[in-house]
């Protein structure tokens, strides 16, 4: 008969076999927890699953994830991304590579109002890339900049990582929303440099919207257009994340608000109608169906693991890797970044970060930092081949002359300033820790 550790070792190898034969990945989780659970402890272990599962499912901060995904959608659904492409388009049209910082300033108004990286990427796809080829952009460069743009939205609060990362680690949602939004509009700012260095180094790659173009709005047209268009997503994210950071709301409570007011912005807009409210309910419950069945299943791996003395190996492992936390930090970041390949967040998140807690618990890390440098981390999983959903996306919707090969090579320096931004906020933990210190948190 196998050791307990030999067991749980057996347990995470059968795992990634069956995620590798294309088995859907809660599926994997529950046959290979149900499997090797039952093979060391029988069904006794089991008894404790009814318990686990029932705090999931009655876990009022997972509440918001269905609200935030609602809100999201609707506004997805207002064509925002539309009007804010057309308005910020122009404003920054005179400027070589305006049109590429245009579109990462609507990635970080979407990330902050919709978080939707399918809706986002994708929208971005149609309305963009067509015209910025026919403009003369690099065609990698420019499926980049839509892509790296459309997956800020899993860092800018409200951010479905982060309530997740908030549940894991027993944080307030709050705090890590805070401790999230100086990094991430850092990050914002990282791809703004590099498309502003090109505009001087390679212009040919990143050319301005010609003056002719830009001469058909007004200014007077164009001011209007930004009142109208800017300001209510902007409003109705500062007061959703407002009333949460400063603890005026609870997550549930906030999300319900910008829940209703996306239907009004929808409404306002003209563009609410049964058809769209019904697709955006749709679309919900499937989402977040599909998120909590994940988190349902992950917690019959998590009680197998555990009862296997898993945590135990996992522990020994990095008591053998020399450089002390520092390095333990590390190894963490390079299994995330592995692992983001091949698994989507959701399974990385209640994966690898539950297996590694209690060595940084032990070791008094500070978790609002850890948890900002695992969402920074995560952000690759979006972008890295073979199975990035930022890429698959965008060649869904990429005009014929765009390959997959053009959109592989684009989002590589993407990913490398992805892993600059991981290394500032490891140098530098106040990047993270000072706004929600700063607020009292």
């Amino acid at each position: 008969m196998f050791s307990m550790e030999v067991l749980a070792v057996l347990m995470l190898v059968s795992f990634f076999v069956l995620l590798m034969a294309g088995i859907p990945v809660a599926l994997t989780l529950a046959i290979s927890g149900f499997v090797f659970g039952f093979l060391g402890f029988g069904s006794v272990l089991f008894n404790l699953l009814p318990h686990r599962l029932f705090g999931v499912v009655t876990n009022s901060t997972l509440l918001a994830i269905p609200l935030f995904v609602f809100m999201g959608m609707m506004l997805e659904r207002s064509r925002l991304a539309e009007d804010l492409m057309d308005v910020i388009g122009h404003l920054a049209g005179s400027l070589r590579g305006g049109l590429g910082i245009g579109i990462v300033l609507v990635g970080v108004l979407m990330g902050a109002t919709t978080g939707i990286v399918g809706a986002t990427v994708v929208t971005l796809g149609l309305l963009t890339l067509p015209g910025m080829l026919r403009r003369g952009y690099d065609k990698g460069l420019a499926s980049g900049v839509i892509c790296a743009s459309g997956t800020l939205g899993q860092i800018i609060p409200p951010s479905l990582i982060l309530i997740l990362l908030a549940d894991i680690l027993n944080e307030s949602v709050g705090t890590l929303f805070a401790a999230a939004m100086i990094p991430g509009l850092m990050l914002a700012g990282i791809y703004c440099v590099y498309i502003l260095i090109l505009g001087v180094v390679r212009p040919e790659q990143v050319p301005a919207i010609p003056a002719e173009e830009r001469a058909l709005i007004s200014r007077s047209e164009l001011a209007t257009k930004l009142l109208k268009v800017v300001l209510p997503p902007v409003g109705l994210v500062g007061a959703v994340l407002g009333s949460i950071i400063a603890g005026i709301a609870a997550p549930s409570e906030a999300a319900s608000m910008g829940a209703l007011g996306s239907i009004l912005i929808t409404a306002v807009t003209g563009r609410l109608s049964w058809q769209v409210l019904r697709e955006t309910c749709q679309a919900t419950i499937k989402t977040t169906a599909m998120m909590m069945f994940i988190l349902m299943c992950a917690q019959v791996f998590a009680l197998a693991f555990r009862g296997l003395q898993g945590e135990k190996i996992v522990h020994d492992l990095f008591a053998f890797l020399p450089g002390g936390i520092w390095a333990d930090i590390w190894f963490l970041m390079f299994i995330i970044f592995i692992l983001g390949f091949f698994i989507e967040w959701i399974e990385i998140s209640y994966i690898a970060v539950p297996l590694f807690l209690p060595v940084f618990v032990a070791a008094n890390v500070d978790m609002v930092w850890l948890a900002t440098l695992i969402c920074v981390n995560l952000q690759t999983s979006f972008l890295t081949p073979p199975f990035g959903w930022a890429l698959f996306f965008l060649r869904g919707v990429a005009p014929p002359e765009v390959t997959t090969g053009d959109i592989y090579r684009g989002i590589i320096p993407f990913v490398g300033m992805q892993i600059l931004a991981l290394v500032l906020v490891f140098s530098f933990p106040g990047l993270a820790t000072w706004l929600p210190k700063a607020i009292g948190w």
